[in-house]
Protein backbone atom coordinates (compact mmCIF):
# COMPACT_ATOMS: atom_id res chain seq x y z
CA UNK A 1 0.00 0.00 0.00
CA UNK A 2 1.34 3.06 -1.11
CA UNK A 3 0.04 5.99 1.16
CA UNK A 4 0.53 9.37 -0.19
CA UNK A 5 0.84 11.93 2.74
CA UNK A 6 -0.59 14.56 0.77
CA UNK A 7 -4.17 12.81 0.45
CA UNK A 8 -3.14 11.63 4.42
CA UNK A 9 -3.09 15.42 4.90
CA UNK A 10 -6.69 15.82 3.57
CA UNK A 11 -7.89 13.17 5.15
CA UNK A 12 -6.94 13.97 8.58
CA UNK A 13 -8.77 17.83 7.75
CA UNK A 14 -11.60 15.83 6.73
CA UNK A 15 -11.69 13.74 10.21
CA UNK A 16 -11.27 17.25 12.06
CA UNK A 17 -13.26 19.73 10.01
CA UNK A 18 -16.34 17.60 9.17
CA UNK A 19 -16.61 19.03 5.79
CA UNK A 20 -15.17 18.61 2.33
CA UNK A 21 -15.10 22.04 1.90
CA UNK A 22 -14.02 23.35 5.15
CA UNK A 23 -11.04 20.82 4.82
CA UNK A 24 -10.03 22.54 1.62
CA UNK A 25 -10.40 25.76 2.91
CA UNK A 26 -7.94 25.35 5.62
CA UNK A 27 -5.71 23.25 3.06
CA UNK A 28 -5.88 26.34 0.30
CA UNK A 29 -7.07 23.86 -2.22
CA UNK A 30 -10.59 23.86 -4.21
CA UNK A 31 -13.30 21.44 -2.84
CA UNK A 32 -13.17 19.69 -6.07
CA UNK A 33 -9.63 18.71 -5.75
CA UNK A 34 -9.98 17.62 -1.83
CA UNK A 35 -12.23 15.27 -3.38
CA UNK A 36 -11.05 13.93 -6.13
CA UNK A 37 -7.44 13.28 -4.10
CA UNK A 38 -9.56 11.43 -1.23
CA UNK A 39 -11.42 9.24 -4.02
CA UNK A 40 -7.66 8.64 -5.09
CA UNK A 41 -7.04 7.15 -1.63
CA UNK A 42 -9.50 5.46 -1.39
CA UNK A 43 -8.76 3.29 -4.03
CA UNK A 44 -4.85 3.42 -2.93
CA UNK A 45 -6.19 1.84 0.23
CA UNK A 46 -8.39 -0.59 -1.62
CA UNK A 47 -11.50 -0.17 0.96
CA UNK A 48 -14.79 2.00 1.52
CA UNK A 49 -12.97 5.03 3.45
CA UNK A 50 -16.01 7.16 2.93
CA UNK A 51 -19.56 7.06 2.39
CA UNK A 52 -22.71 9.92 1.33
CA UNK A 53 -25.04 11.20 3.64
CA UNK A 54 -27.16 13.54 2.08
CA UNK A 55 -24.76 16.22 0.27
CA UNK A 56 -21.97 15.28 3.17
CA UNK A 57 -19.26 12.96 2.81
CA UNK A 58 -18.62 11.18 6.06
CA UNK A 59 -16.22 9.02 7.24
CA UNK A 60 -16.36 4.98 7.63
CA UNK A 61 -15.15 3.25 10.77
CA UNK A 62 -11.98 2.11 8.51
CA UNK A 63 -12.09 6.08 7.52
CA UNK A 64 -11.96 7.30 11.13
CA UNK A 65 -8.95 4.29 11.96
CA UNK A 66 -6.87 5.80 9.10
CA UNK A 67 -7.23 9.28 10.12
CA UNK A 68 -6.33 8.76 13.37
CA UNK A 69 -3.02 7.02 12.11
CA UNK A 70 -2.78 10.37 9.61
CA UNK A 71 -2.01 12.09 12.47
CA UNK A 72 0.53 9.95 14.23
CA UNK A 73 2.41 9.34 10.82
CA UNK A 74 1.99 12.85 10.01
CA UNK A 75 3.73 13.96 13.39
CA UNK A 76 6.65 11.66 12.74
CA UNK A 77 7.54 13.02 9.49
CA UNK A 78 7.92 16.25 11.59
CA UNK A 79 9.87 14.52 13.78
CA UNK A 80 12.02 13.00 11.27
CA UNK A 81 12.21 16.09 9.43
CA UNK A 82 13.59 18.19 12.75
CA UNK A 83 16.16 15.06 12.70
CA UNK A 84 17.20 15.61 9.64
CA UNK A 85 18.00 19.16 10.25
CA UNK A 86 19.64 18.54 13.33
CA UNK A 87 22.48 16.09 12.03
CA UNK A 88 23.43 17.77 8.84
CA UNK A 89 26.12 19.67 8.73
CA UNK A 90 23.75 22.95 7.43
CA UNK A 91 20.37 23.69 7.89
CA UNK A 92 18.53 22.52 5.04
CA UNK A 93 14.78 23.06 4.53
CA UNK A 94 11.56 24.32 2.93
CA UNK A 95 8.98 26.43 5.41
CA UNK A 96 5.55 27.85 4.59
CA UNK A 97 4.52 30.81 6.58
CA UNK A 98 1.11 32.79 6.85
CA UNK A 99 1.74 36.43 6.08
CA UNK A 100 -0.24 39.97 5.63
CA UNK A 101 0.74 42.43 3.97
CA UNK A 102 2.44 45.02 5.90
CA UNK A 103 4.75 42.10 7.61
CA UNK A 104 5.39 40.94 4.06
CA UNK A 105 6.10 44.53 2.44
CA UNK A 106 7.77 45.96 5.36
CA UNK A 107 9.99 43.25 7.34
CA UNK A 108 10.34 39.72 4.71
CA UNK A 109 11.86 41.30 2.50
CA UNK A 110 15.31 42.36 4.55
CA UNK A 111 14.67 39.12 6.58
CA UNK A 112 14.99 36.79 3.94
CA UNK A 113 17.40 38.61 2.31
CA UNK A 114 19.85 38.35 5.25
CA UNK A 115 18.66 34.78 5.77
CA UNK A 116 19.95 34.00 2.14
CA UNK A 117 23.06 35.16 2.97
CA UNK A 118 23.75 33.31 5.79
CA UNK A 119 21.90 30.37 5.53
CA UNK A 120 21.25 29.67 1.76
CA UNK A 121 19.79 26.23 2.65
CA UNK A 122 16.74 27.04 4.22
CA UNK A 123 13.66 28.39 1.66
CA UNK A 124 10.44 30.30 3.42
CA UNK A 125 7.59 30.58 0.62
CA UNK A 126 4.84 32.67 1.91
CA UNK A 127 0.56 32.77 1.54
CA UNK A 128 -1.18 35.63 2.27
CA UNK A 129 -4.43 35.38 5.00
CA UNK A 130 -6.03 37.47 7.47
CA UNK A 131 -4.49 37.83 10.65
CA UNK A 132 -7.14 36.16 12.15
CA UNK A 133 -6.74 32.87 10.20
CA UNK A 134 -2.76 32.29 10.12
CA UNK A 135 -2.68 31.09 14.15
CA UNK A 136 -5.18 27.74 13.08
CA UNK A 137 -3.43 27.01 9.61
CA UNK A 138 -0.50 26.52 11.43
CA UNK A 139 -1.98 24.52 14.25
CA UNK A 140 -3.79 22.20 11.66
CA UNK A 141 -0.52 22.05 9.73
CA UNK A 142 -1.07 23.86 6.90
CA UNK A 143 1.69 26.00 7.64
CA UNK A 144 5.03 25.99 9.11
CA UNK A 145 4.56 29.31 11.35
CA UNK A 146 3.03 32.19 11.19
CA UNK A 147 2.93 35.78 12.07
CA UNK A 148 0.23 36.78 14.63
CA UNK A 149 -1.19 39.95 16.38
CA UNK A 150 -1.91 41.00 19.40
CA UNK A 151 -3.23 44.57 20.57
CA UNK A 152 -2.56 46.13 23.73
CA UNK A 153 -6.21 46.71 24.34
CA UNK A 154 -7.27 43.37 22.73
CA UNK A 155 -4.85 40.07 23.27
CA UNK A 156 -5.83 37.34 21.90
CA UNK A 157 -6.47 34.06 22.44
CA UNK A 158 -3.64 30.98 22.93
CA UNK A 159 -3.59 27.79 21.45
CA UNK A 160 -1.89 25.61 24.11
CA UNK A 161 -0.79 23.80 20.81
CA UNK A 162 1.25 26.48 19.49
CA UNK A 163 4.06 28.40 20.93
CA UNK A 164 4.99 31.74 19.87
CA UNK A 165 8.50 34.07 19.14
CA UNK A 166 7.72 37.91 19.72
CA UNK A 167 9.17 39.58 17.11
CA UNK A 168 8.03 43.40 17.04
CA UNK A 169 6.10 45.95 18.78
CA UNK A 170 4.29 48.67 16.57
CA UNK A 171 2.73 51.95 17.62
CA UNK A 172 -0.22 52.84 16.29
CA UNK A 173 -0.71 56.43 14.37
CA UNK A 174 -3.59 58.50 13.13
CA UNK A 175 -3.43 58.57 9.18
CA UNK A 176 -5.92 61.87 8.23
CA UNK A 177 -6.17 64.10 4.99
CA UNK A 178 -3.16 66.80 4.59
CA UNK A 179 -3.78 70.06 6.79
CA UNK A 180 -6.87 68.31 8.81
CA UNK A 181 -4.64 67.86 12.00
CA UNK A 182 -2.48 70.90 12.98
CA UNK A 183 -0.75 69.69 15.69
CA UNK A 184 1.95 67.06 16.43
CA UNK A 185 -0.38 64.45 18.47
CA UNK A 186 -4.37 64.12 18.11
CA UNK A 187 -6.48 61.54 20.53
CA UNK A 188 -9.22 59.75 19.43
CA UNK A 189 -11.61 62.18 20.78
CA UNK A 190 -10.06 64.70 18.98
CA UNK A 191 -11.27 62.60 15.96
CA UNK A 192 -14.49 61.96 16.80
CA UNK A 193 -16.16 64.37 14.05
CA UNK A 194 -14.60 62.97 11.32
CA UNK A 195 -15.56 60.34 9.33
CA UNK A 196 -13.56 56.89 9.89
CA UNK A 197 -12.36 54.37 8.12
CA UNK A 198 -12.00 51.23 9.97
CA UNK A 199 -11.35 47.13 9.63
CA UNK A 200 -14.16 45.41 9.94
CA UNK A 201 -15.45 44.23 13.45
CA UNK A 202 -14.55 40.58 12.95
CA UNK A 203 -11.02 41.25 12.94
CA UNK A 204 -9.10 41.93 15.35
CA UNK A 205 -7.68 45.28 14.10
CA UNK A 206 -11.62 46.23 13.96
CA UNK A 207 -12.57 44.90 16.91
CA UNK A 208 -9.29 46.47 18.88
CA UNK A 209 -10.18 50.01 17.44
CA UNK A 210 -13.74 49.81 17.93
CA UNK A 211 -12.39 48.54 22.05
CA UNK A 212 -10.57 52.01 21.79
CA UNK A 213 -12.87 54.28 20.96
CA UNK A 214 -15.43 52.38 23.95
CA UNK A 215 -12.89 52.97 26.26
CA UNK A 216 -12.72 56.81 25.53
CA UNK A 217 -16.47 56.94 25.56
CA UNK A 218 -16.75 57.77 21.87
CA UNK A 219 -19.18 56.40 19.12
CA UNK A 220 -17.61 57.97 15.40
CA UNK A 221 -19.60 57.92 12.55
CA UNK A 222 -18.00 55.08 10.51
CA UNK A 223 -18.43 55.29 6.39
CA UNK A 224 -16.18 52.80 5.69
CA UNK A 225 -15.11 49.21 6.29
CA UNK A 226 -11.63 47.72 4.58
CA UNK A 227 -9.84 45.45 5.49
CA UNK A 228 -6.20 46.35 4.34
CA UNK A 229 -4.36 49.49 5.72
CA UNK A 230 -3.36 50.57 2.50
CA UNK A 231 -6.95 50.39 1.06
CA UNK A 232 -7.43 52.80 4.27
CA UNK A 233 -4.95 55.29 3.60
CA UNK A 234 -6.05 55.20 0.20
CA UNK A 235 -9.49 56.28 1.24
CA UNK A 236 -7.79 58.47 3.45
CA UNK A 237 -5.99 60.52 0.46
CA UNK A 238 -9.39 61.19 -1.02
CA UNK A 239 -10.41 62.58 1.81
CA UNK A 240 -13.28 60.32 2.93
CA UNK A 241 -12.16 60.10 6.59
CA UNK A 242 -9.57 59.30 8.81
CA UNK A 243 -8.39 55.71 10.17
CA UNK A 244 -5.46 53.99 12.43
CA UNK A 245 -2.04 52.64 11.06
CA UNK A 246 0.72 50.62 12.47
CA UNK A 247 4.46 51.05 11.98
CA UNK A 248 4.77 48.58 9.28
CA UNK A 249 1.67 49.52 8.23
CA UNK A 250 3.19 53.08 7.22
CA UNK A 251 5.36 51.55 4.54
CA UNK A 252 2.44 51.02 2.13
CA UNK A 253 1.46 55.09 2.76
CA UNK A 254 0.20 56.63 -0.72
CA UNK A 255 0.82 60.36 -1.17
CA UNK A 256 -1.65 62.90 0.21
CA UNK A 257 -2.09 61.47 3.58
CA UNK A 258 -0.61 63.08 7.15
CA UNK A 259 0.65 60.90 10.12
CA UNK A 260 0.17 61.97 13.38
CA UNK A 261 1.45 60.60 16.66
CA UNK A 262 -2.09 59.08 18.52
CA UNK A 263 -2.34 60.60 22.14
CA UNK A 264 -4.43 57.33 23.14
CA UNK A 265 -1.78 54.52 24.07
CA UNK A 266 -2.41 51.47 21.45
CA UNK A 267 0.33 49.22 20.24
CA UNK A 268 0.14 45.58 18.58
CA UNK A 269 2.89 42.92 19.38
CA UNK A 270 4.10 41.13 16.45
CA UNK A 271 4.72 37.84 16.46
CA UNK A 272 5.74 34.05 15.41
CA UNK A 273 3.44 31.06 15.89
CA UNK A 274 4.66 27.67 15.45
CA UNK A 275 3.47 24.09 16.58
CA UNK A 276 4.71 23.12 20.02
CA UNK A 277 6.56 20.00 18.82
CA UNK A 278 8.62 22.06 15.91
CA UNK A 279 9.81 24.50 18.65
CA UNK A 280 13.03 23.57 18.55
CA UNK A 281 13.43 22.93 14.87
CA UNK A 282 16.73 24.66 13.83
CA UNK A 283 15.87 26.31 10.27
CA UNK A 284 12.53 27.94 12.08
CA UNK A 285 14.57 29.32 15.01
CA UNK A 286 17.43 31.02 12.33
CA UNK A 287 14.21 32.39 10.38
CA UNK A 288 13.08 33.47 14.20
CA UNK A 289 16.03 35.13 14.69
CA UNK A 290 16.45 36.97 11.29
CA UNK A 291 12.97 37.83 11.50
CA UNK A 292 13.68 39.39 14.87
CA UNK A 293 16.69 41.32 13.87
CA UNK A 294 15.28 42.65 10.81
CA UNK A 295 12.40 44.07 13.41
CA UNK A 296 14.76 45.64 15.96
CA UNK A 297 17.19 47.02 12.91
CA UNK A 298 13.77 48.92 12.12
CA UNK A 299 13.21 50.10 15.85
CA UNK A 300 10.36 48.27 16.80
CA UNK A 301 12.17 45.33 19.13
CA UNK A 302 9.74 44.50 22.04
CA UNK A 303 11.99 46.90 24.01
CA UNK A 304 10.36 49.75 22.38
CA UNK A 305 7.04 49.60 23.60
CA UNK A 306 6.08 52.44 26.05
CA UNK A 307 6.34 51.30 29.95
CA UNK A 308 2.68 51.72 30.45
CA UNK A 309 1.63 49.05 27.98
CA UNK A 310 1.99 45.38 28.98
CA UNK A 311 2.43 43.45 26.25
CA UNK A 312 2.56 39.16 26.18
CA UNK A 313 6.09 38.31 25.30
CA UNK A 314 7.05 35.27 26.49
CA UNK A 315 10.57 33.88 26.85
CA UNK A 316 11.47 31.80 23.12
CA UNK A 317 14.22 30.02 22.12
CA UNK A 318 16.63 30.59 18.94
CA UNK A 319 19.26 28.92 17.26
CA UNK A 320 23.00 28.91 18.62
CA UNK A 321 24.68 27.91 14.89
CA UNK A 322 27.72 27.41 17.51
CA UNK A 323 26.11 24.83 19.15
CA UNK A 324 23.58 23.37 16.70
CA UNK A 325 21.06 23.90 19.37
CA UNK A 326 18.61 26.49 21.07
CA UNK A 327 19.06 29.19 23.11
CA UNK A 328 17.03 31.21 25.12
CA UNK A 329 16.74 34.89 24.58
Amino acid sequence: MDLSLARLRMLRELHRRGTVTAAATALHYTASAVSQQLAQLERDVGTRLFERRGRRLQLTDLGVLLAEHAEEILASVERATQALEDAGETVTAKLTAGVWASVASGLLPDALTALARTHPGISVRTRELAPESTAAAVRDGALDFSFVLDYSNYPMTWDSGLERAVIAVERIYAAVPPGAVPSASVTLAELAEHPWIVAPARSHFGHATRLAFQSVGIAPRIDHEVEEQATAMAMVASGLGVTLVSDLGLALRPPGVDIVALGDVLTRTVSLAYRTNTARRPALLLVVDAIRTTAAAKGLGADTVPAEVETVAPQAETFDPATKGPRLV
